[in-house]
C-alpha cells in the first residue's frame, strides 16, 4: 500500500514538473520575433520614401531692412563745448528735439555779434558797388554824347566838304574857261603878229591885242591859283575830319575805358559781397549747430560725454538713436557652399531667442513656435569671416513676428530648400553630398 502511494506521489510530482517546465520555456508557444522585424523592417521602408524638405541653417541677428532705420550715431558737426543737456540716456526724443547745447571754442566765432558786424561789411560793399555802377552809368552817358557831339561836327564838316567840292568844281570850270580863252588869244596874236608884218593892221590894234592876250594869261594864272587855293582848302577839310575823329575817338575811348573799369571794379566788389554774404549764411548755420537735434524719432542710448564744459571735436560722437519705428528683418550668414543655394523670395523659417519652440527641420509644417520669412537680398561679397550676408524680411503670408523683438535680438534661421525622400537625404550626409540645388520662386512684393 505504502509502494503504492509512493509511486502515485512520484507520478504527480513528475506530471507537475512537466507542466512548470513547459510553462517555463514556452516550449509549444509558436515566436512572433519574424512577424515584428518584418513589420519594423516594412515601416522602416517606407519611413525612407516619406518627404523630407531640405535646409541650411544659419544664425543670424535681428535688424531692419532699411539702413535709415538702423541705431544711428549722433555725430557732432562743428568742435565745441558742453553748455547742457536736455536728454538723458533712455528717453524718448521726436525729430527735431533738442539733445544737446554746445559753446563756441575757436577764436575765430567768438564775437557774440559777428552777424550784425558782417552784415554791416555786406552794406557797405553795397553801397561801394552801387557807387562804381554809377560812375559806370556816368561814364556811359557822357561817351554817348561825345559820340552825338562827335556825329554833329562830322555832319557839320561834311556840309563844308560838300561847298569845298563845289567850289572845286566851280573853280576848275573857271580854270578851264581860263585856258580856252588863253588859247583863243594866243591864236589872235600870232595871228595880229602876221597881219602887224604885213601891214593889214597898225602897230596900235596889235598893242591893244596883245595886252587882252596878257589880260587873259593872268586870268588864267590867276583861275589856276584860285584852283589850287580851293584843293588846298580841302584838302584841310579832310585834315580836319580825321582830326575831330581821333580826338572824339580818345575822348570816347577815355570814358569807356572808365566805364569798364567801374564795371570791373563794380563786379569785384560784388564777387566781394557774395562771399561775405556766403561766410554770412555759415555764421548763420554755424549759430543754429550750437544745439543738436535729434535726426529721428527713436530712443536715446549710448551717450559718450557727459559733464558740462567736456570738449568735443568735429565728427565725435554724441549720442545714438534707436528709431522707434523700423521694419524689422533677419541678418544671417552663411557658408560659401550654402550661397548658391539662397536666392530672393526663398522661404526661411526662424526660432527667435526668448521664444518657446518644438522645430521638426524636416517638416516645418509640424514645428511649433517658429514664425516665417523671406530672403530680401543675397550680397555678392563675403565679410571678413568669409561668410556671405543674407537679409531676410518678414513673410507677410504668415503671423506677424513677435512685437518684443529688439534690435540685435539673436535668431536661428532654417532655410527651406527642395522637398526629397528620408532615404535619399540620408545617403546625402553619409557621403557628404550638398543639398540638391533649388532656385524659389520670387514671392516678396517689390515695394
Amino acid at each position: 500500500m505504502n509502494n503504492f502511494l509512493n509511486s502515485e506521489i512520484d507520478d504527480v510530482q513528475a506530471n507537475a514538473a512537466y507542466h512548470s517546465f513547459k510553462s517555463v520555456y514556452r516550449i509549444n508557444k509558436k515566436s512572433t520575433v519574424r512577424k515584428w522585424m518584418t513589420g519594423i523592417l516594412i515601416a522602416l521602408v517606407a519611413f525612407m520614401f516619406l518627404p523630407w524638405t531640405q535646409n541650411i541653417k544659419a544664425k543670424g541677428t535681428v535688424t531692419t531692412l532699411r539702413p535709415e532705420q538702423r541705431p544711428q550715431q549722433v555725430n557732432n558737426i562743428i568742435a565745441g563745448r558742453v553748455v547742457k543737456w536736455f536728454v538723458k540716456e533712455g528717453d524718448n526724443v521726436k525729430e527735431g528735439d533738442t539733445i544737446l547745447q554746445l559753446g563756441e571754442v575757436k577764436v575765430d566765432y567768438l564775437d557774440p555779434q559777428l552777424l550784425e558786424r558782417t552784415q554791416q561789411q555786406i552794406n557797405a560793399k553795397g553801397l561801394s558797388a552801387g557807387g562804381y555802377k554809377n560812375k559806370a552809368a556816368t561814364a556811359e552817358t557822357q561817351a554817348r554824347a561825345l559820340l552825338q557831339s562827335r556825329d554833329l561836327k562830322l555832319n557839320q564838316l561834311q556840309i563844308k566838304l560838300q561847298q569845298q567840292n563845289l567850289k572845286l568844281q566851280s573853280d576848275s570850270m573857271d580854270f578851264a574857261a581860263a585856258v580856252n580863252e588863253l588859247s583863243v588869244n594866243q591864236r589872235q596874236i600870232d595871228a595880229a603878229k602876221q597881219m602887224l608884218d604885213s601891214g593889214v593892221i597898225s602897230l596900235v590894234d596889235f598893242e591893244r591885242r596883245k595886252v587882252s592876250y596878257q589880260n587873259t594869261q593872268a586870268k588864267r594864272i590867276g583861275a589856276e591859283n584860285k584852283l589850287l587855293q580851293s584843293k588846298q582848302e580841302l584838302i584841310n577839310l579832310q585834315i580836319e575830319k580825321n582830326s575831330i575823329i581821333q580826338d572824339y575817338t580818345d575822348k570816347i575811348s577815355k570814358a569807356e575805358g572808365d566805364r569798364f573799369a567801374s564795371l570791373s571794379s563794380a563786379a569785384s566788389t560784388e564777387a566781394d559781397i557774395s562771399k561775405l554774404q556766403n561766410m554770412y549764411a555759415s555764421y548763420d548755420v554755424r549759430n543754429k549747430l550750437y544745439y543738436v537735434l535729434a535726426p529721428q524719432s527713436g530712443q536715446i542710448t549710448a551717450a559718450q560725454k557727459a559733464g558740462i564744459g567736456e570738449m568735443l571735436k568735429e565728427g565725435d560722437m554724441i549720442v545714438e538713436i534707436v528709431p522707434d519705428h523700423f521694419q524689422y528683418a533677419i541678418e544671417m550668414f552663411v557658408e560659401p557652399m550654402d550661397q548658391p543655394l539662397i536666392s530672393k523670395g526663398q522661404k526661411v523659417r526662424f526660432i527667435f531667442d526668448g521664444f518657446p519652440a518644438i522645430v521638426f527641420t524636416g517638416w516645418p509644417e509640424a514645428s511649433y513656435g517658429t514664425f516665417g520669412g523671406v530672403v530680401a537680398a543675397v550680397e555678392n561679397n563675403t565679410n571678413k569671416d568669409g561668410k556671405f550676408r543674407v537679409l531676410v524680411s518678414e513673410d507677410p503670408n504668415e503671423k506677424r513676428w513677435p512685437a518684443q523683438l529688439r534690435m540685435g535680438g539673436g535668431a536661428n534661421g532654417i532655410a527651406l530648400l527642395k522637398d526629397v525622400a528620408i532615404g535619399y537625404e540620408l545617403w546625402r550626409n553619409i557621403n557628404g553630398f550638398p543639398p540638391e540645388y533649388y532656385k524659389a520662386k520670387e514671392t516678396v512684393e517689390k515695394k
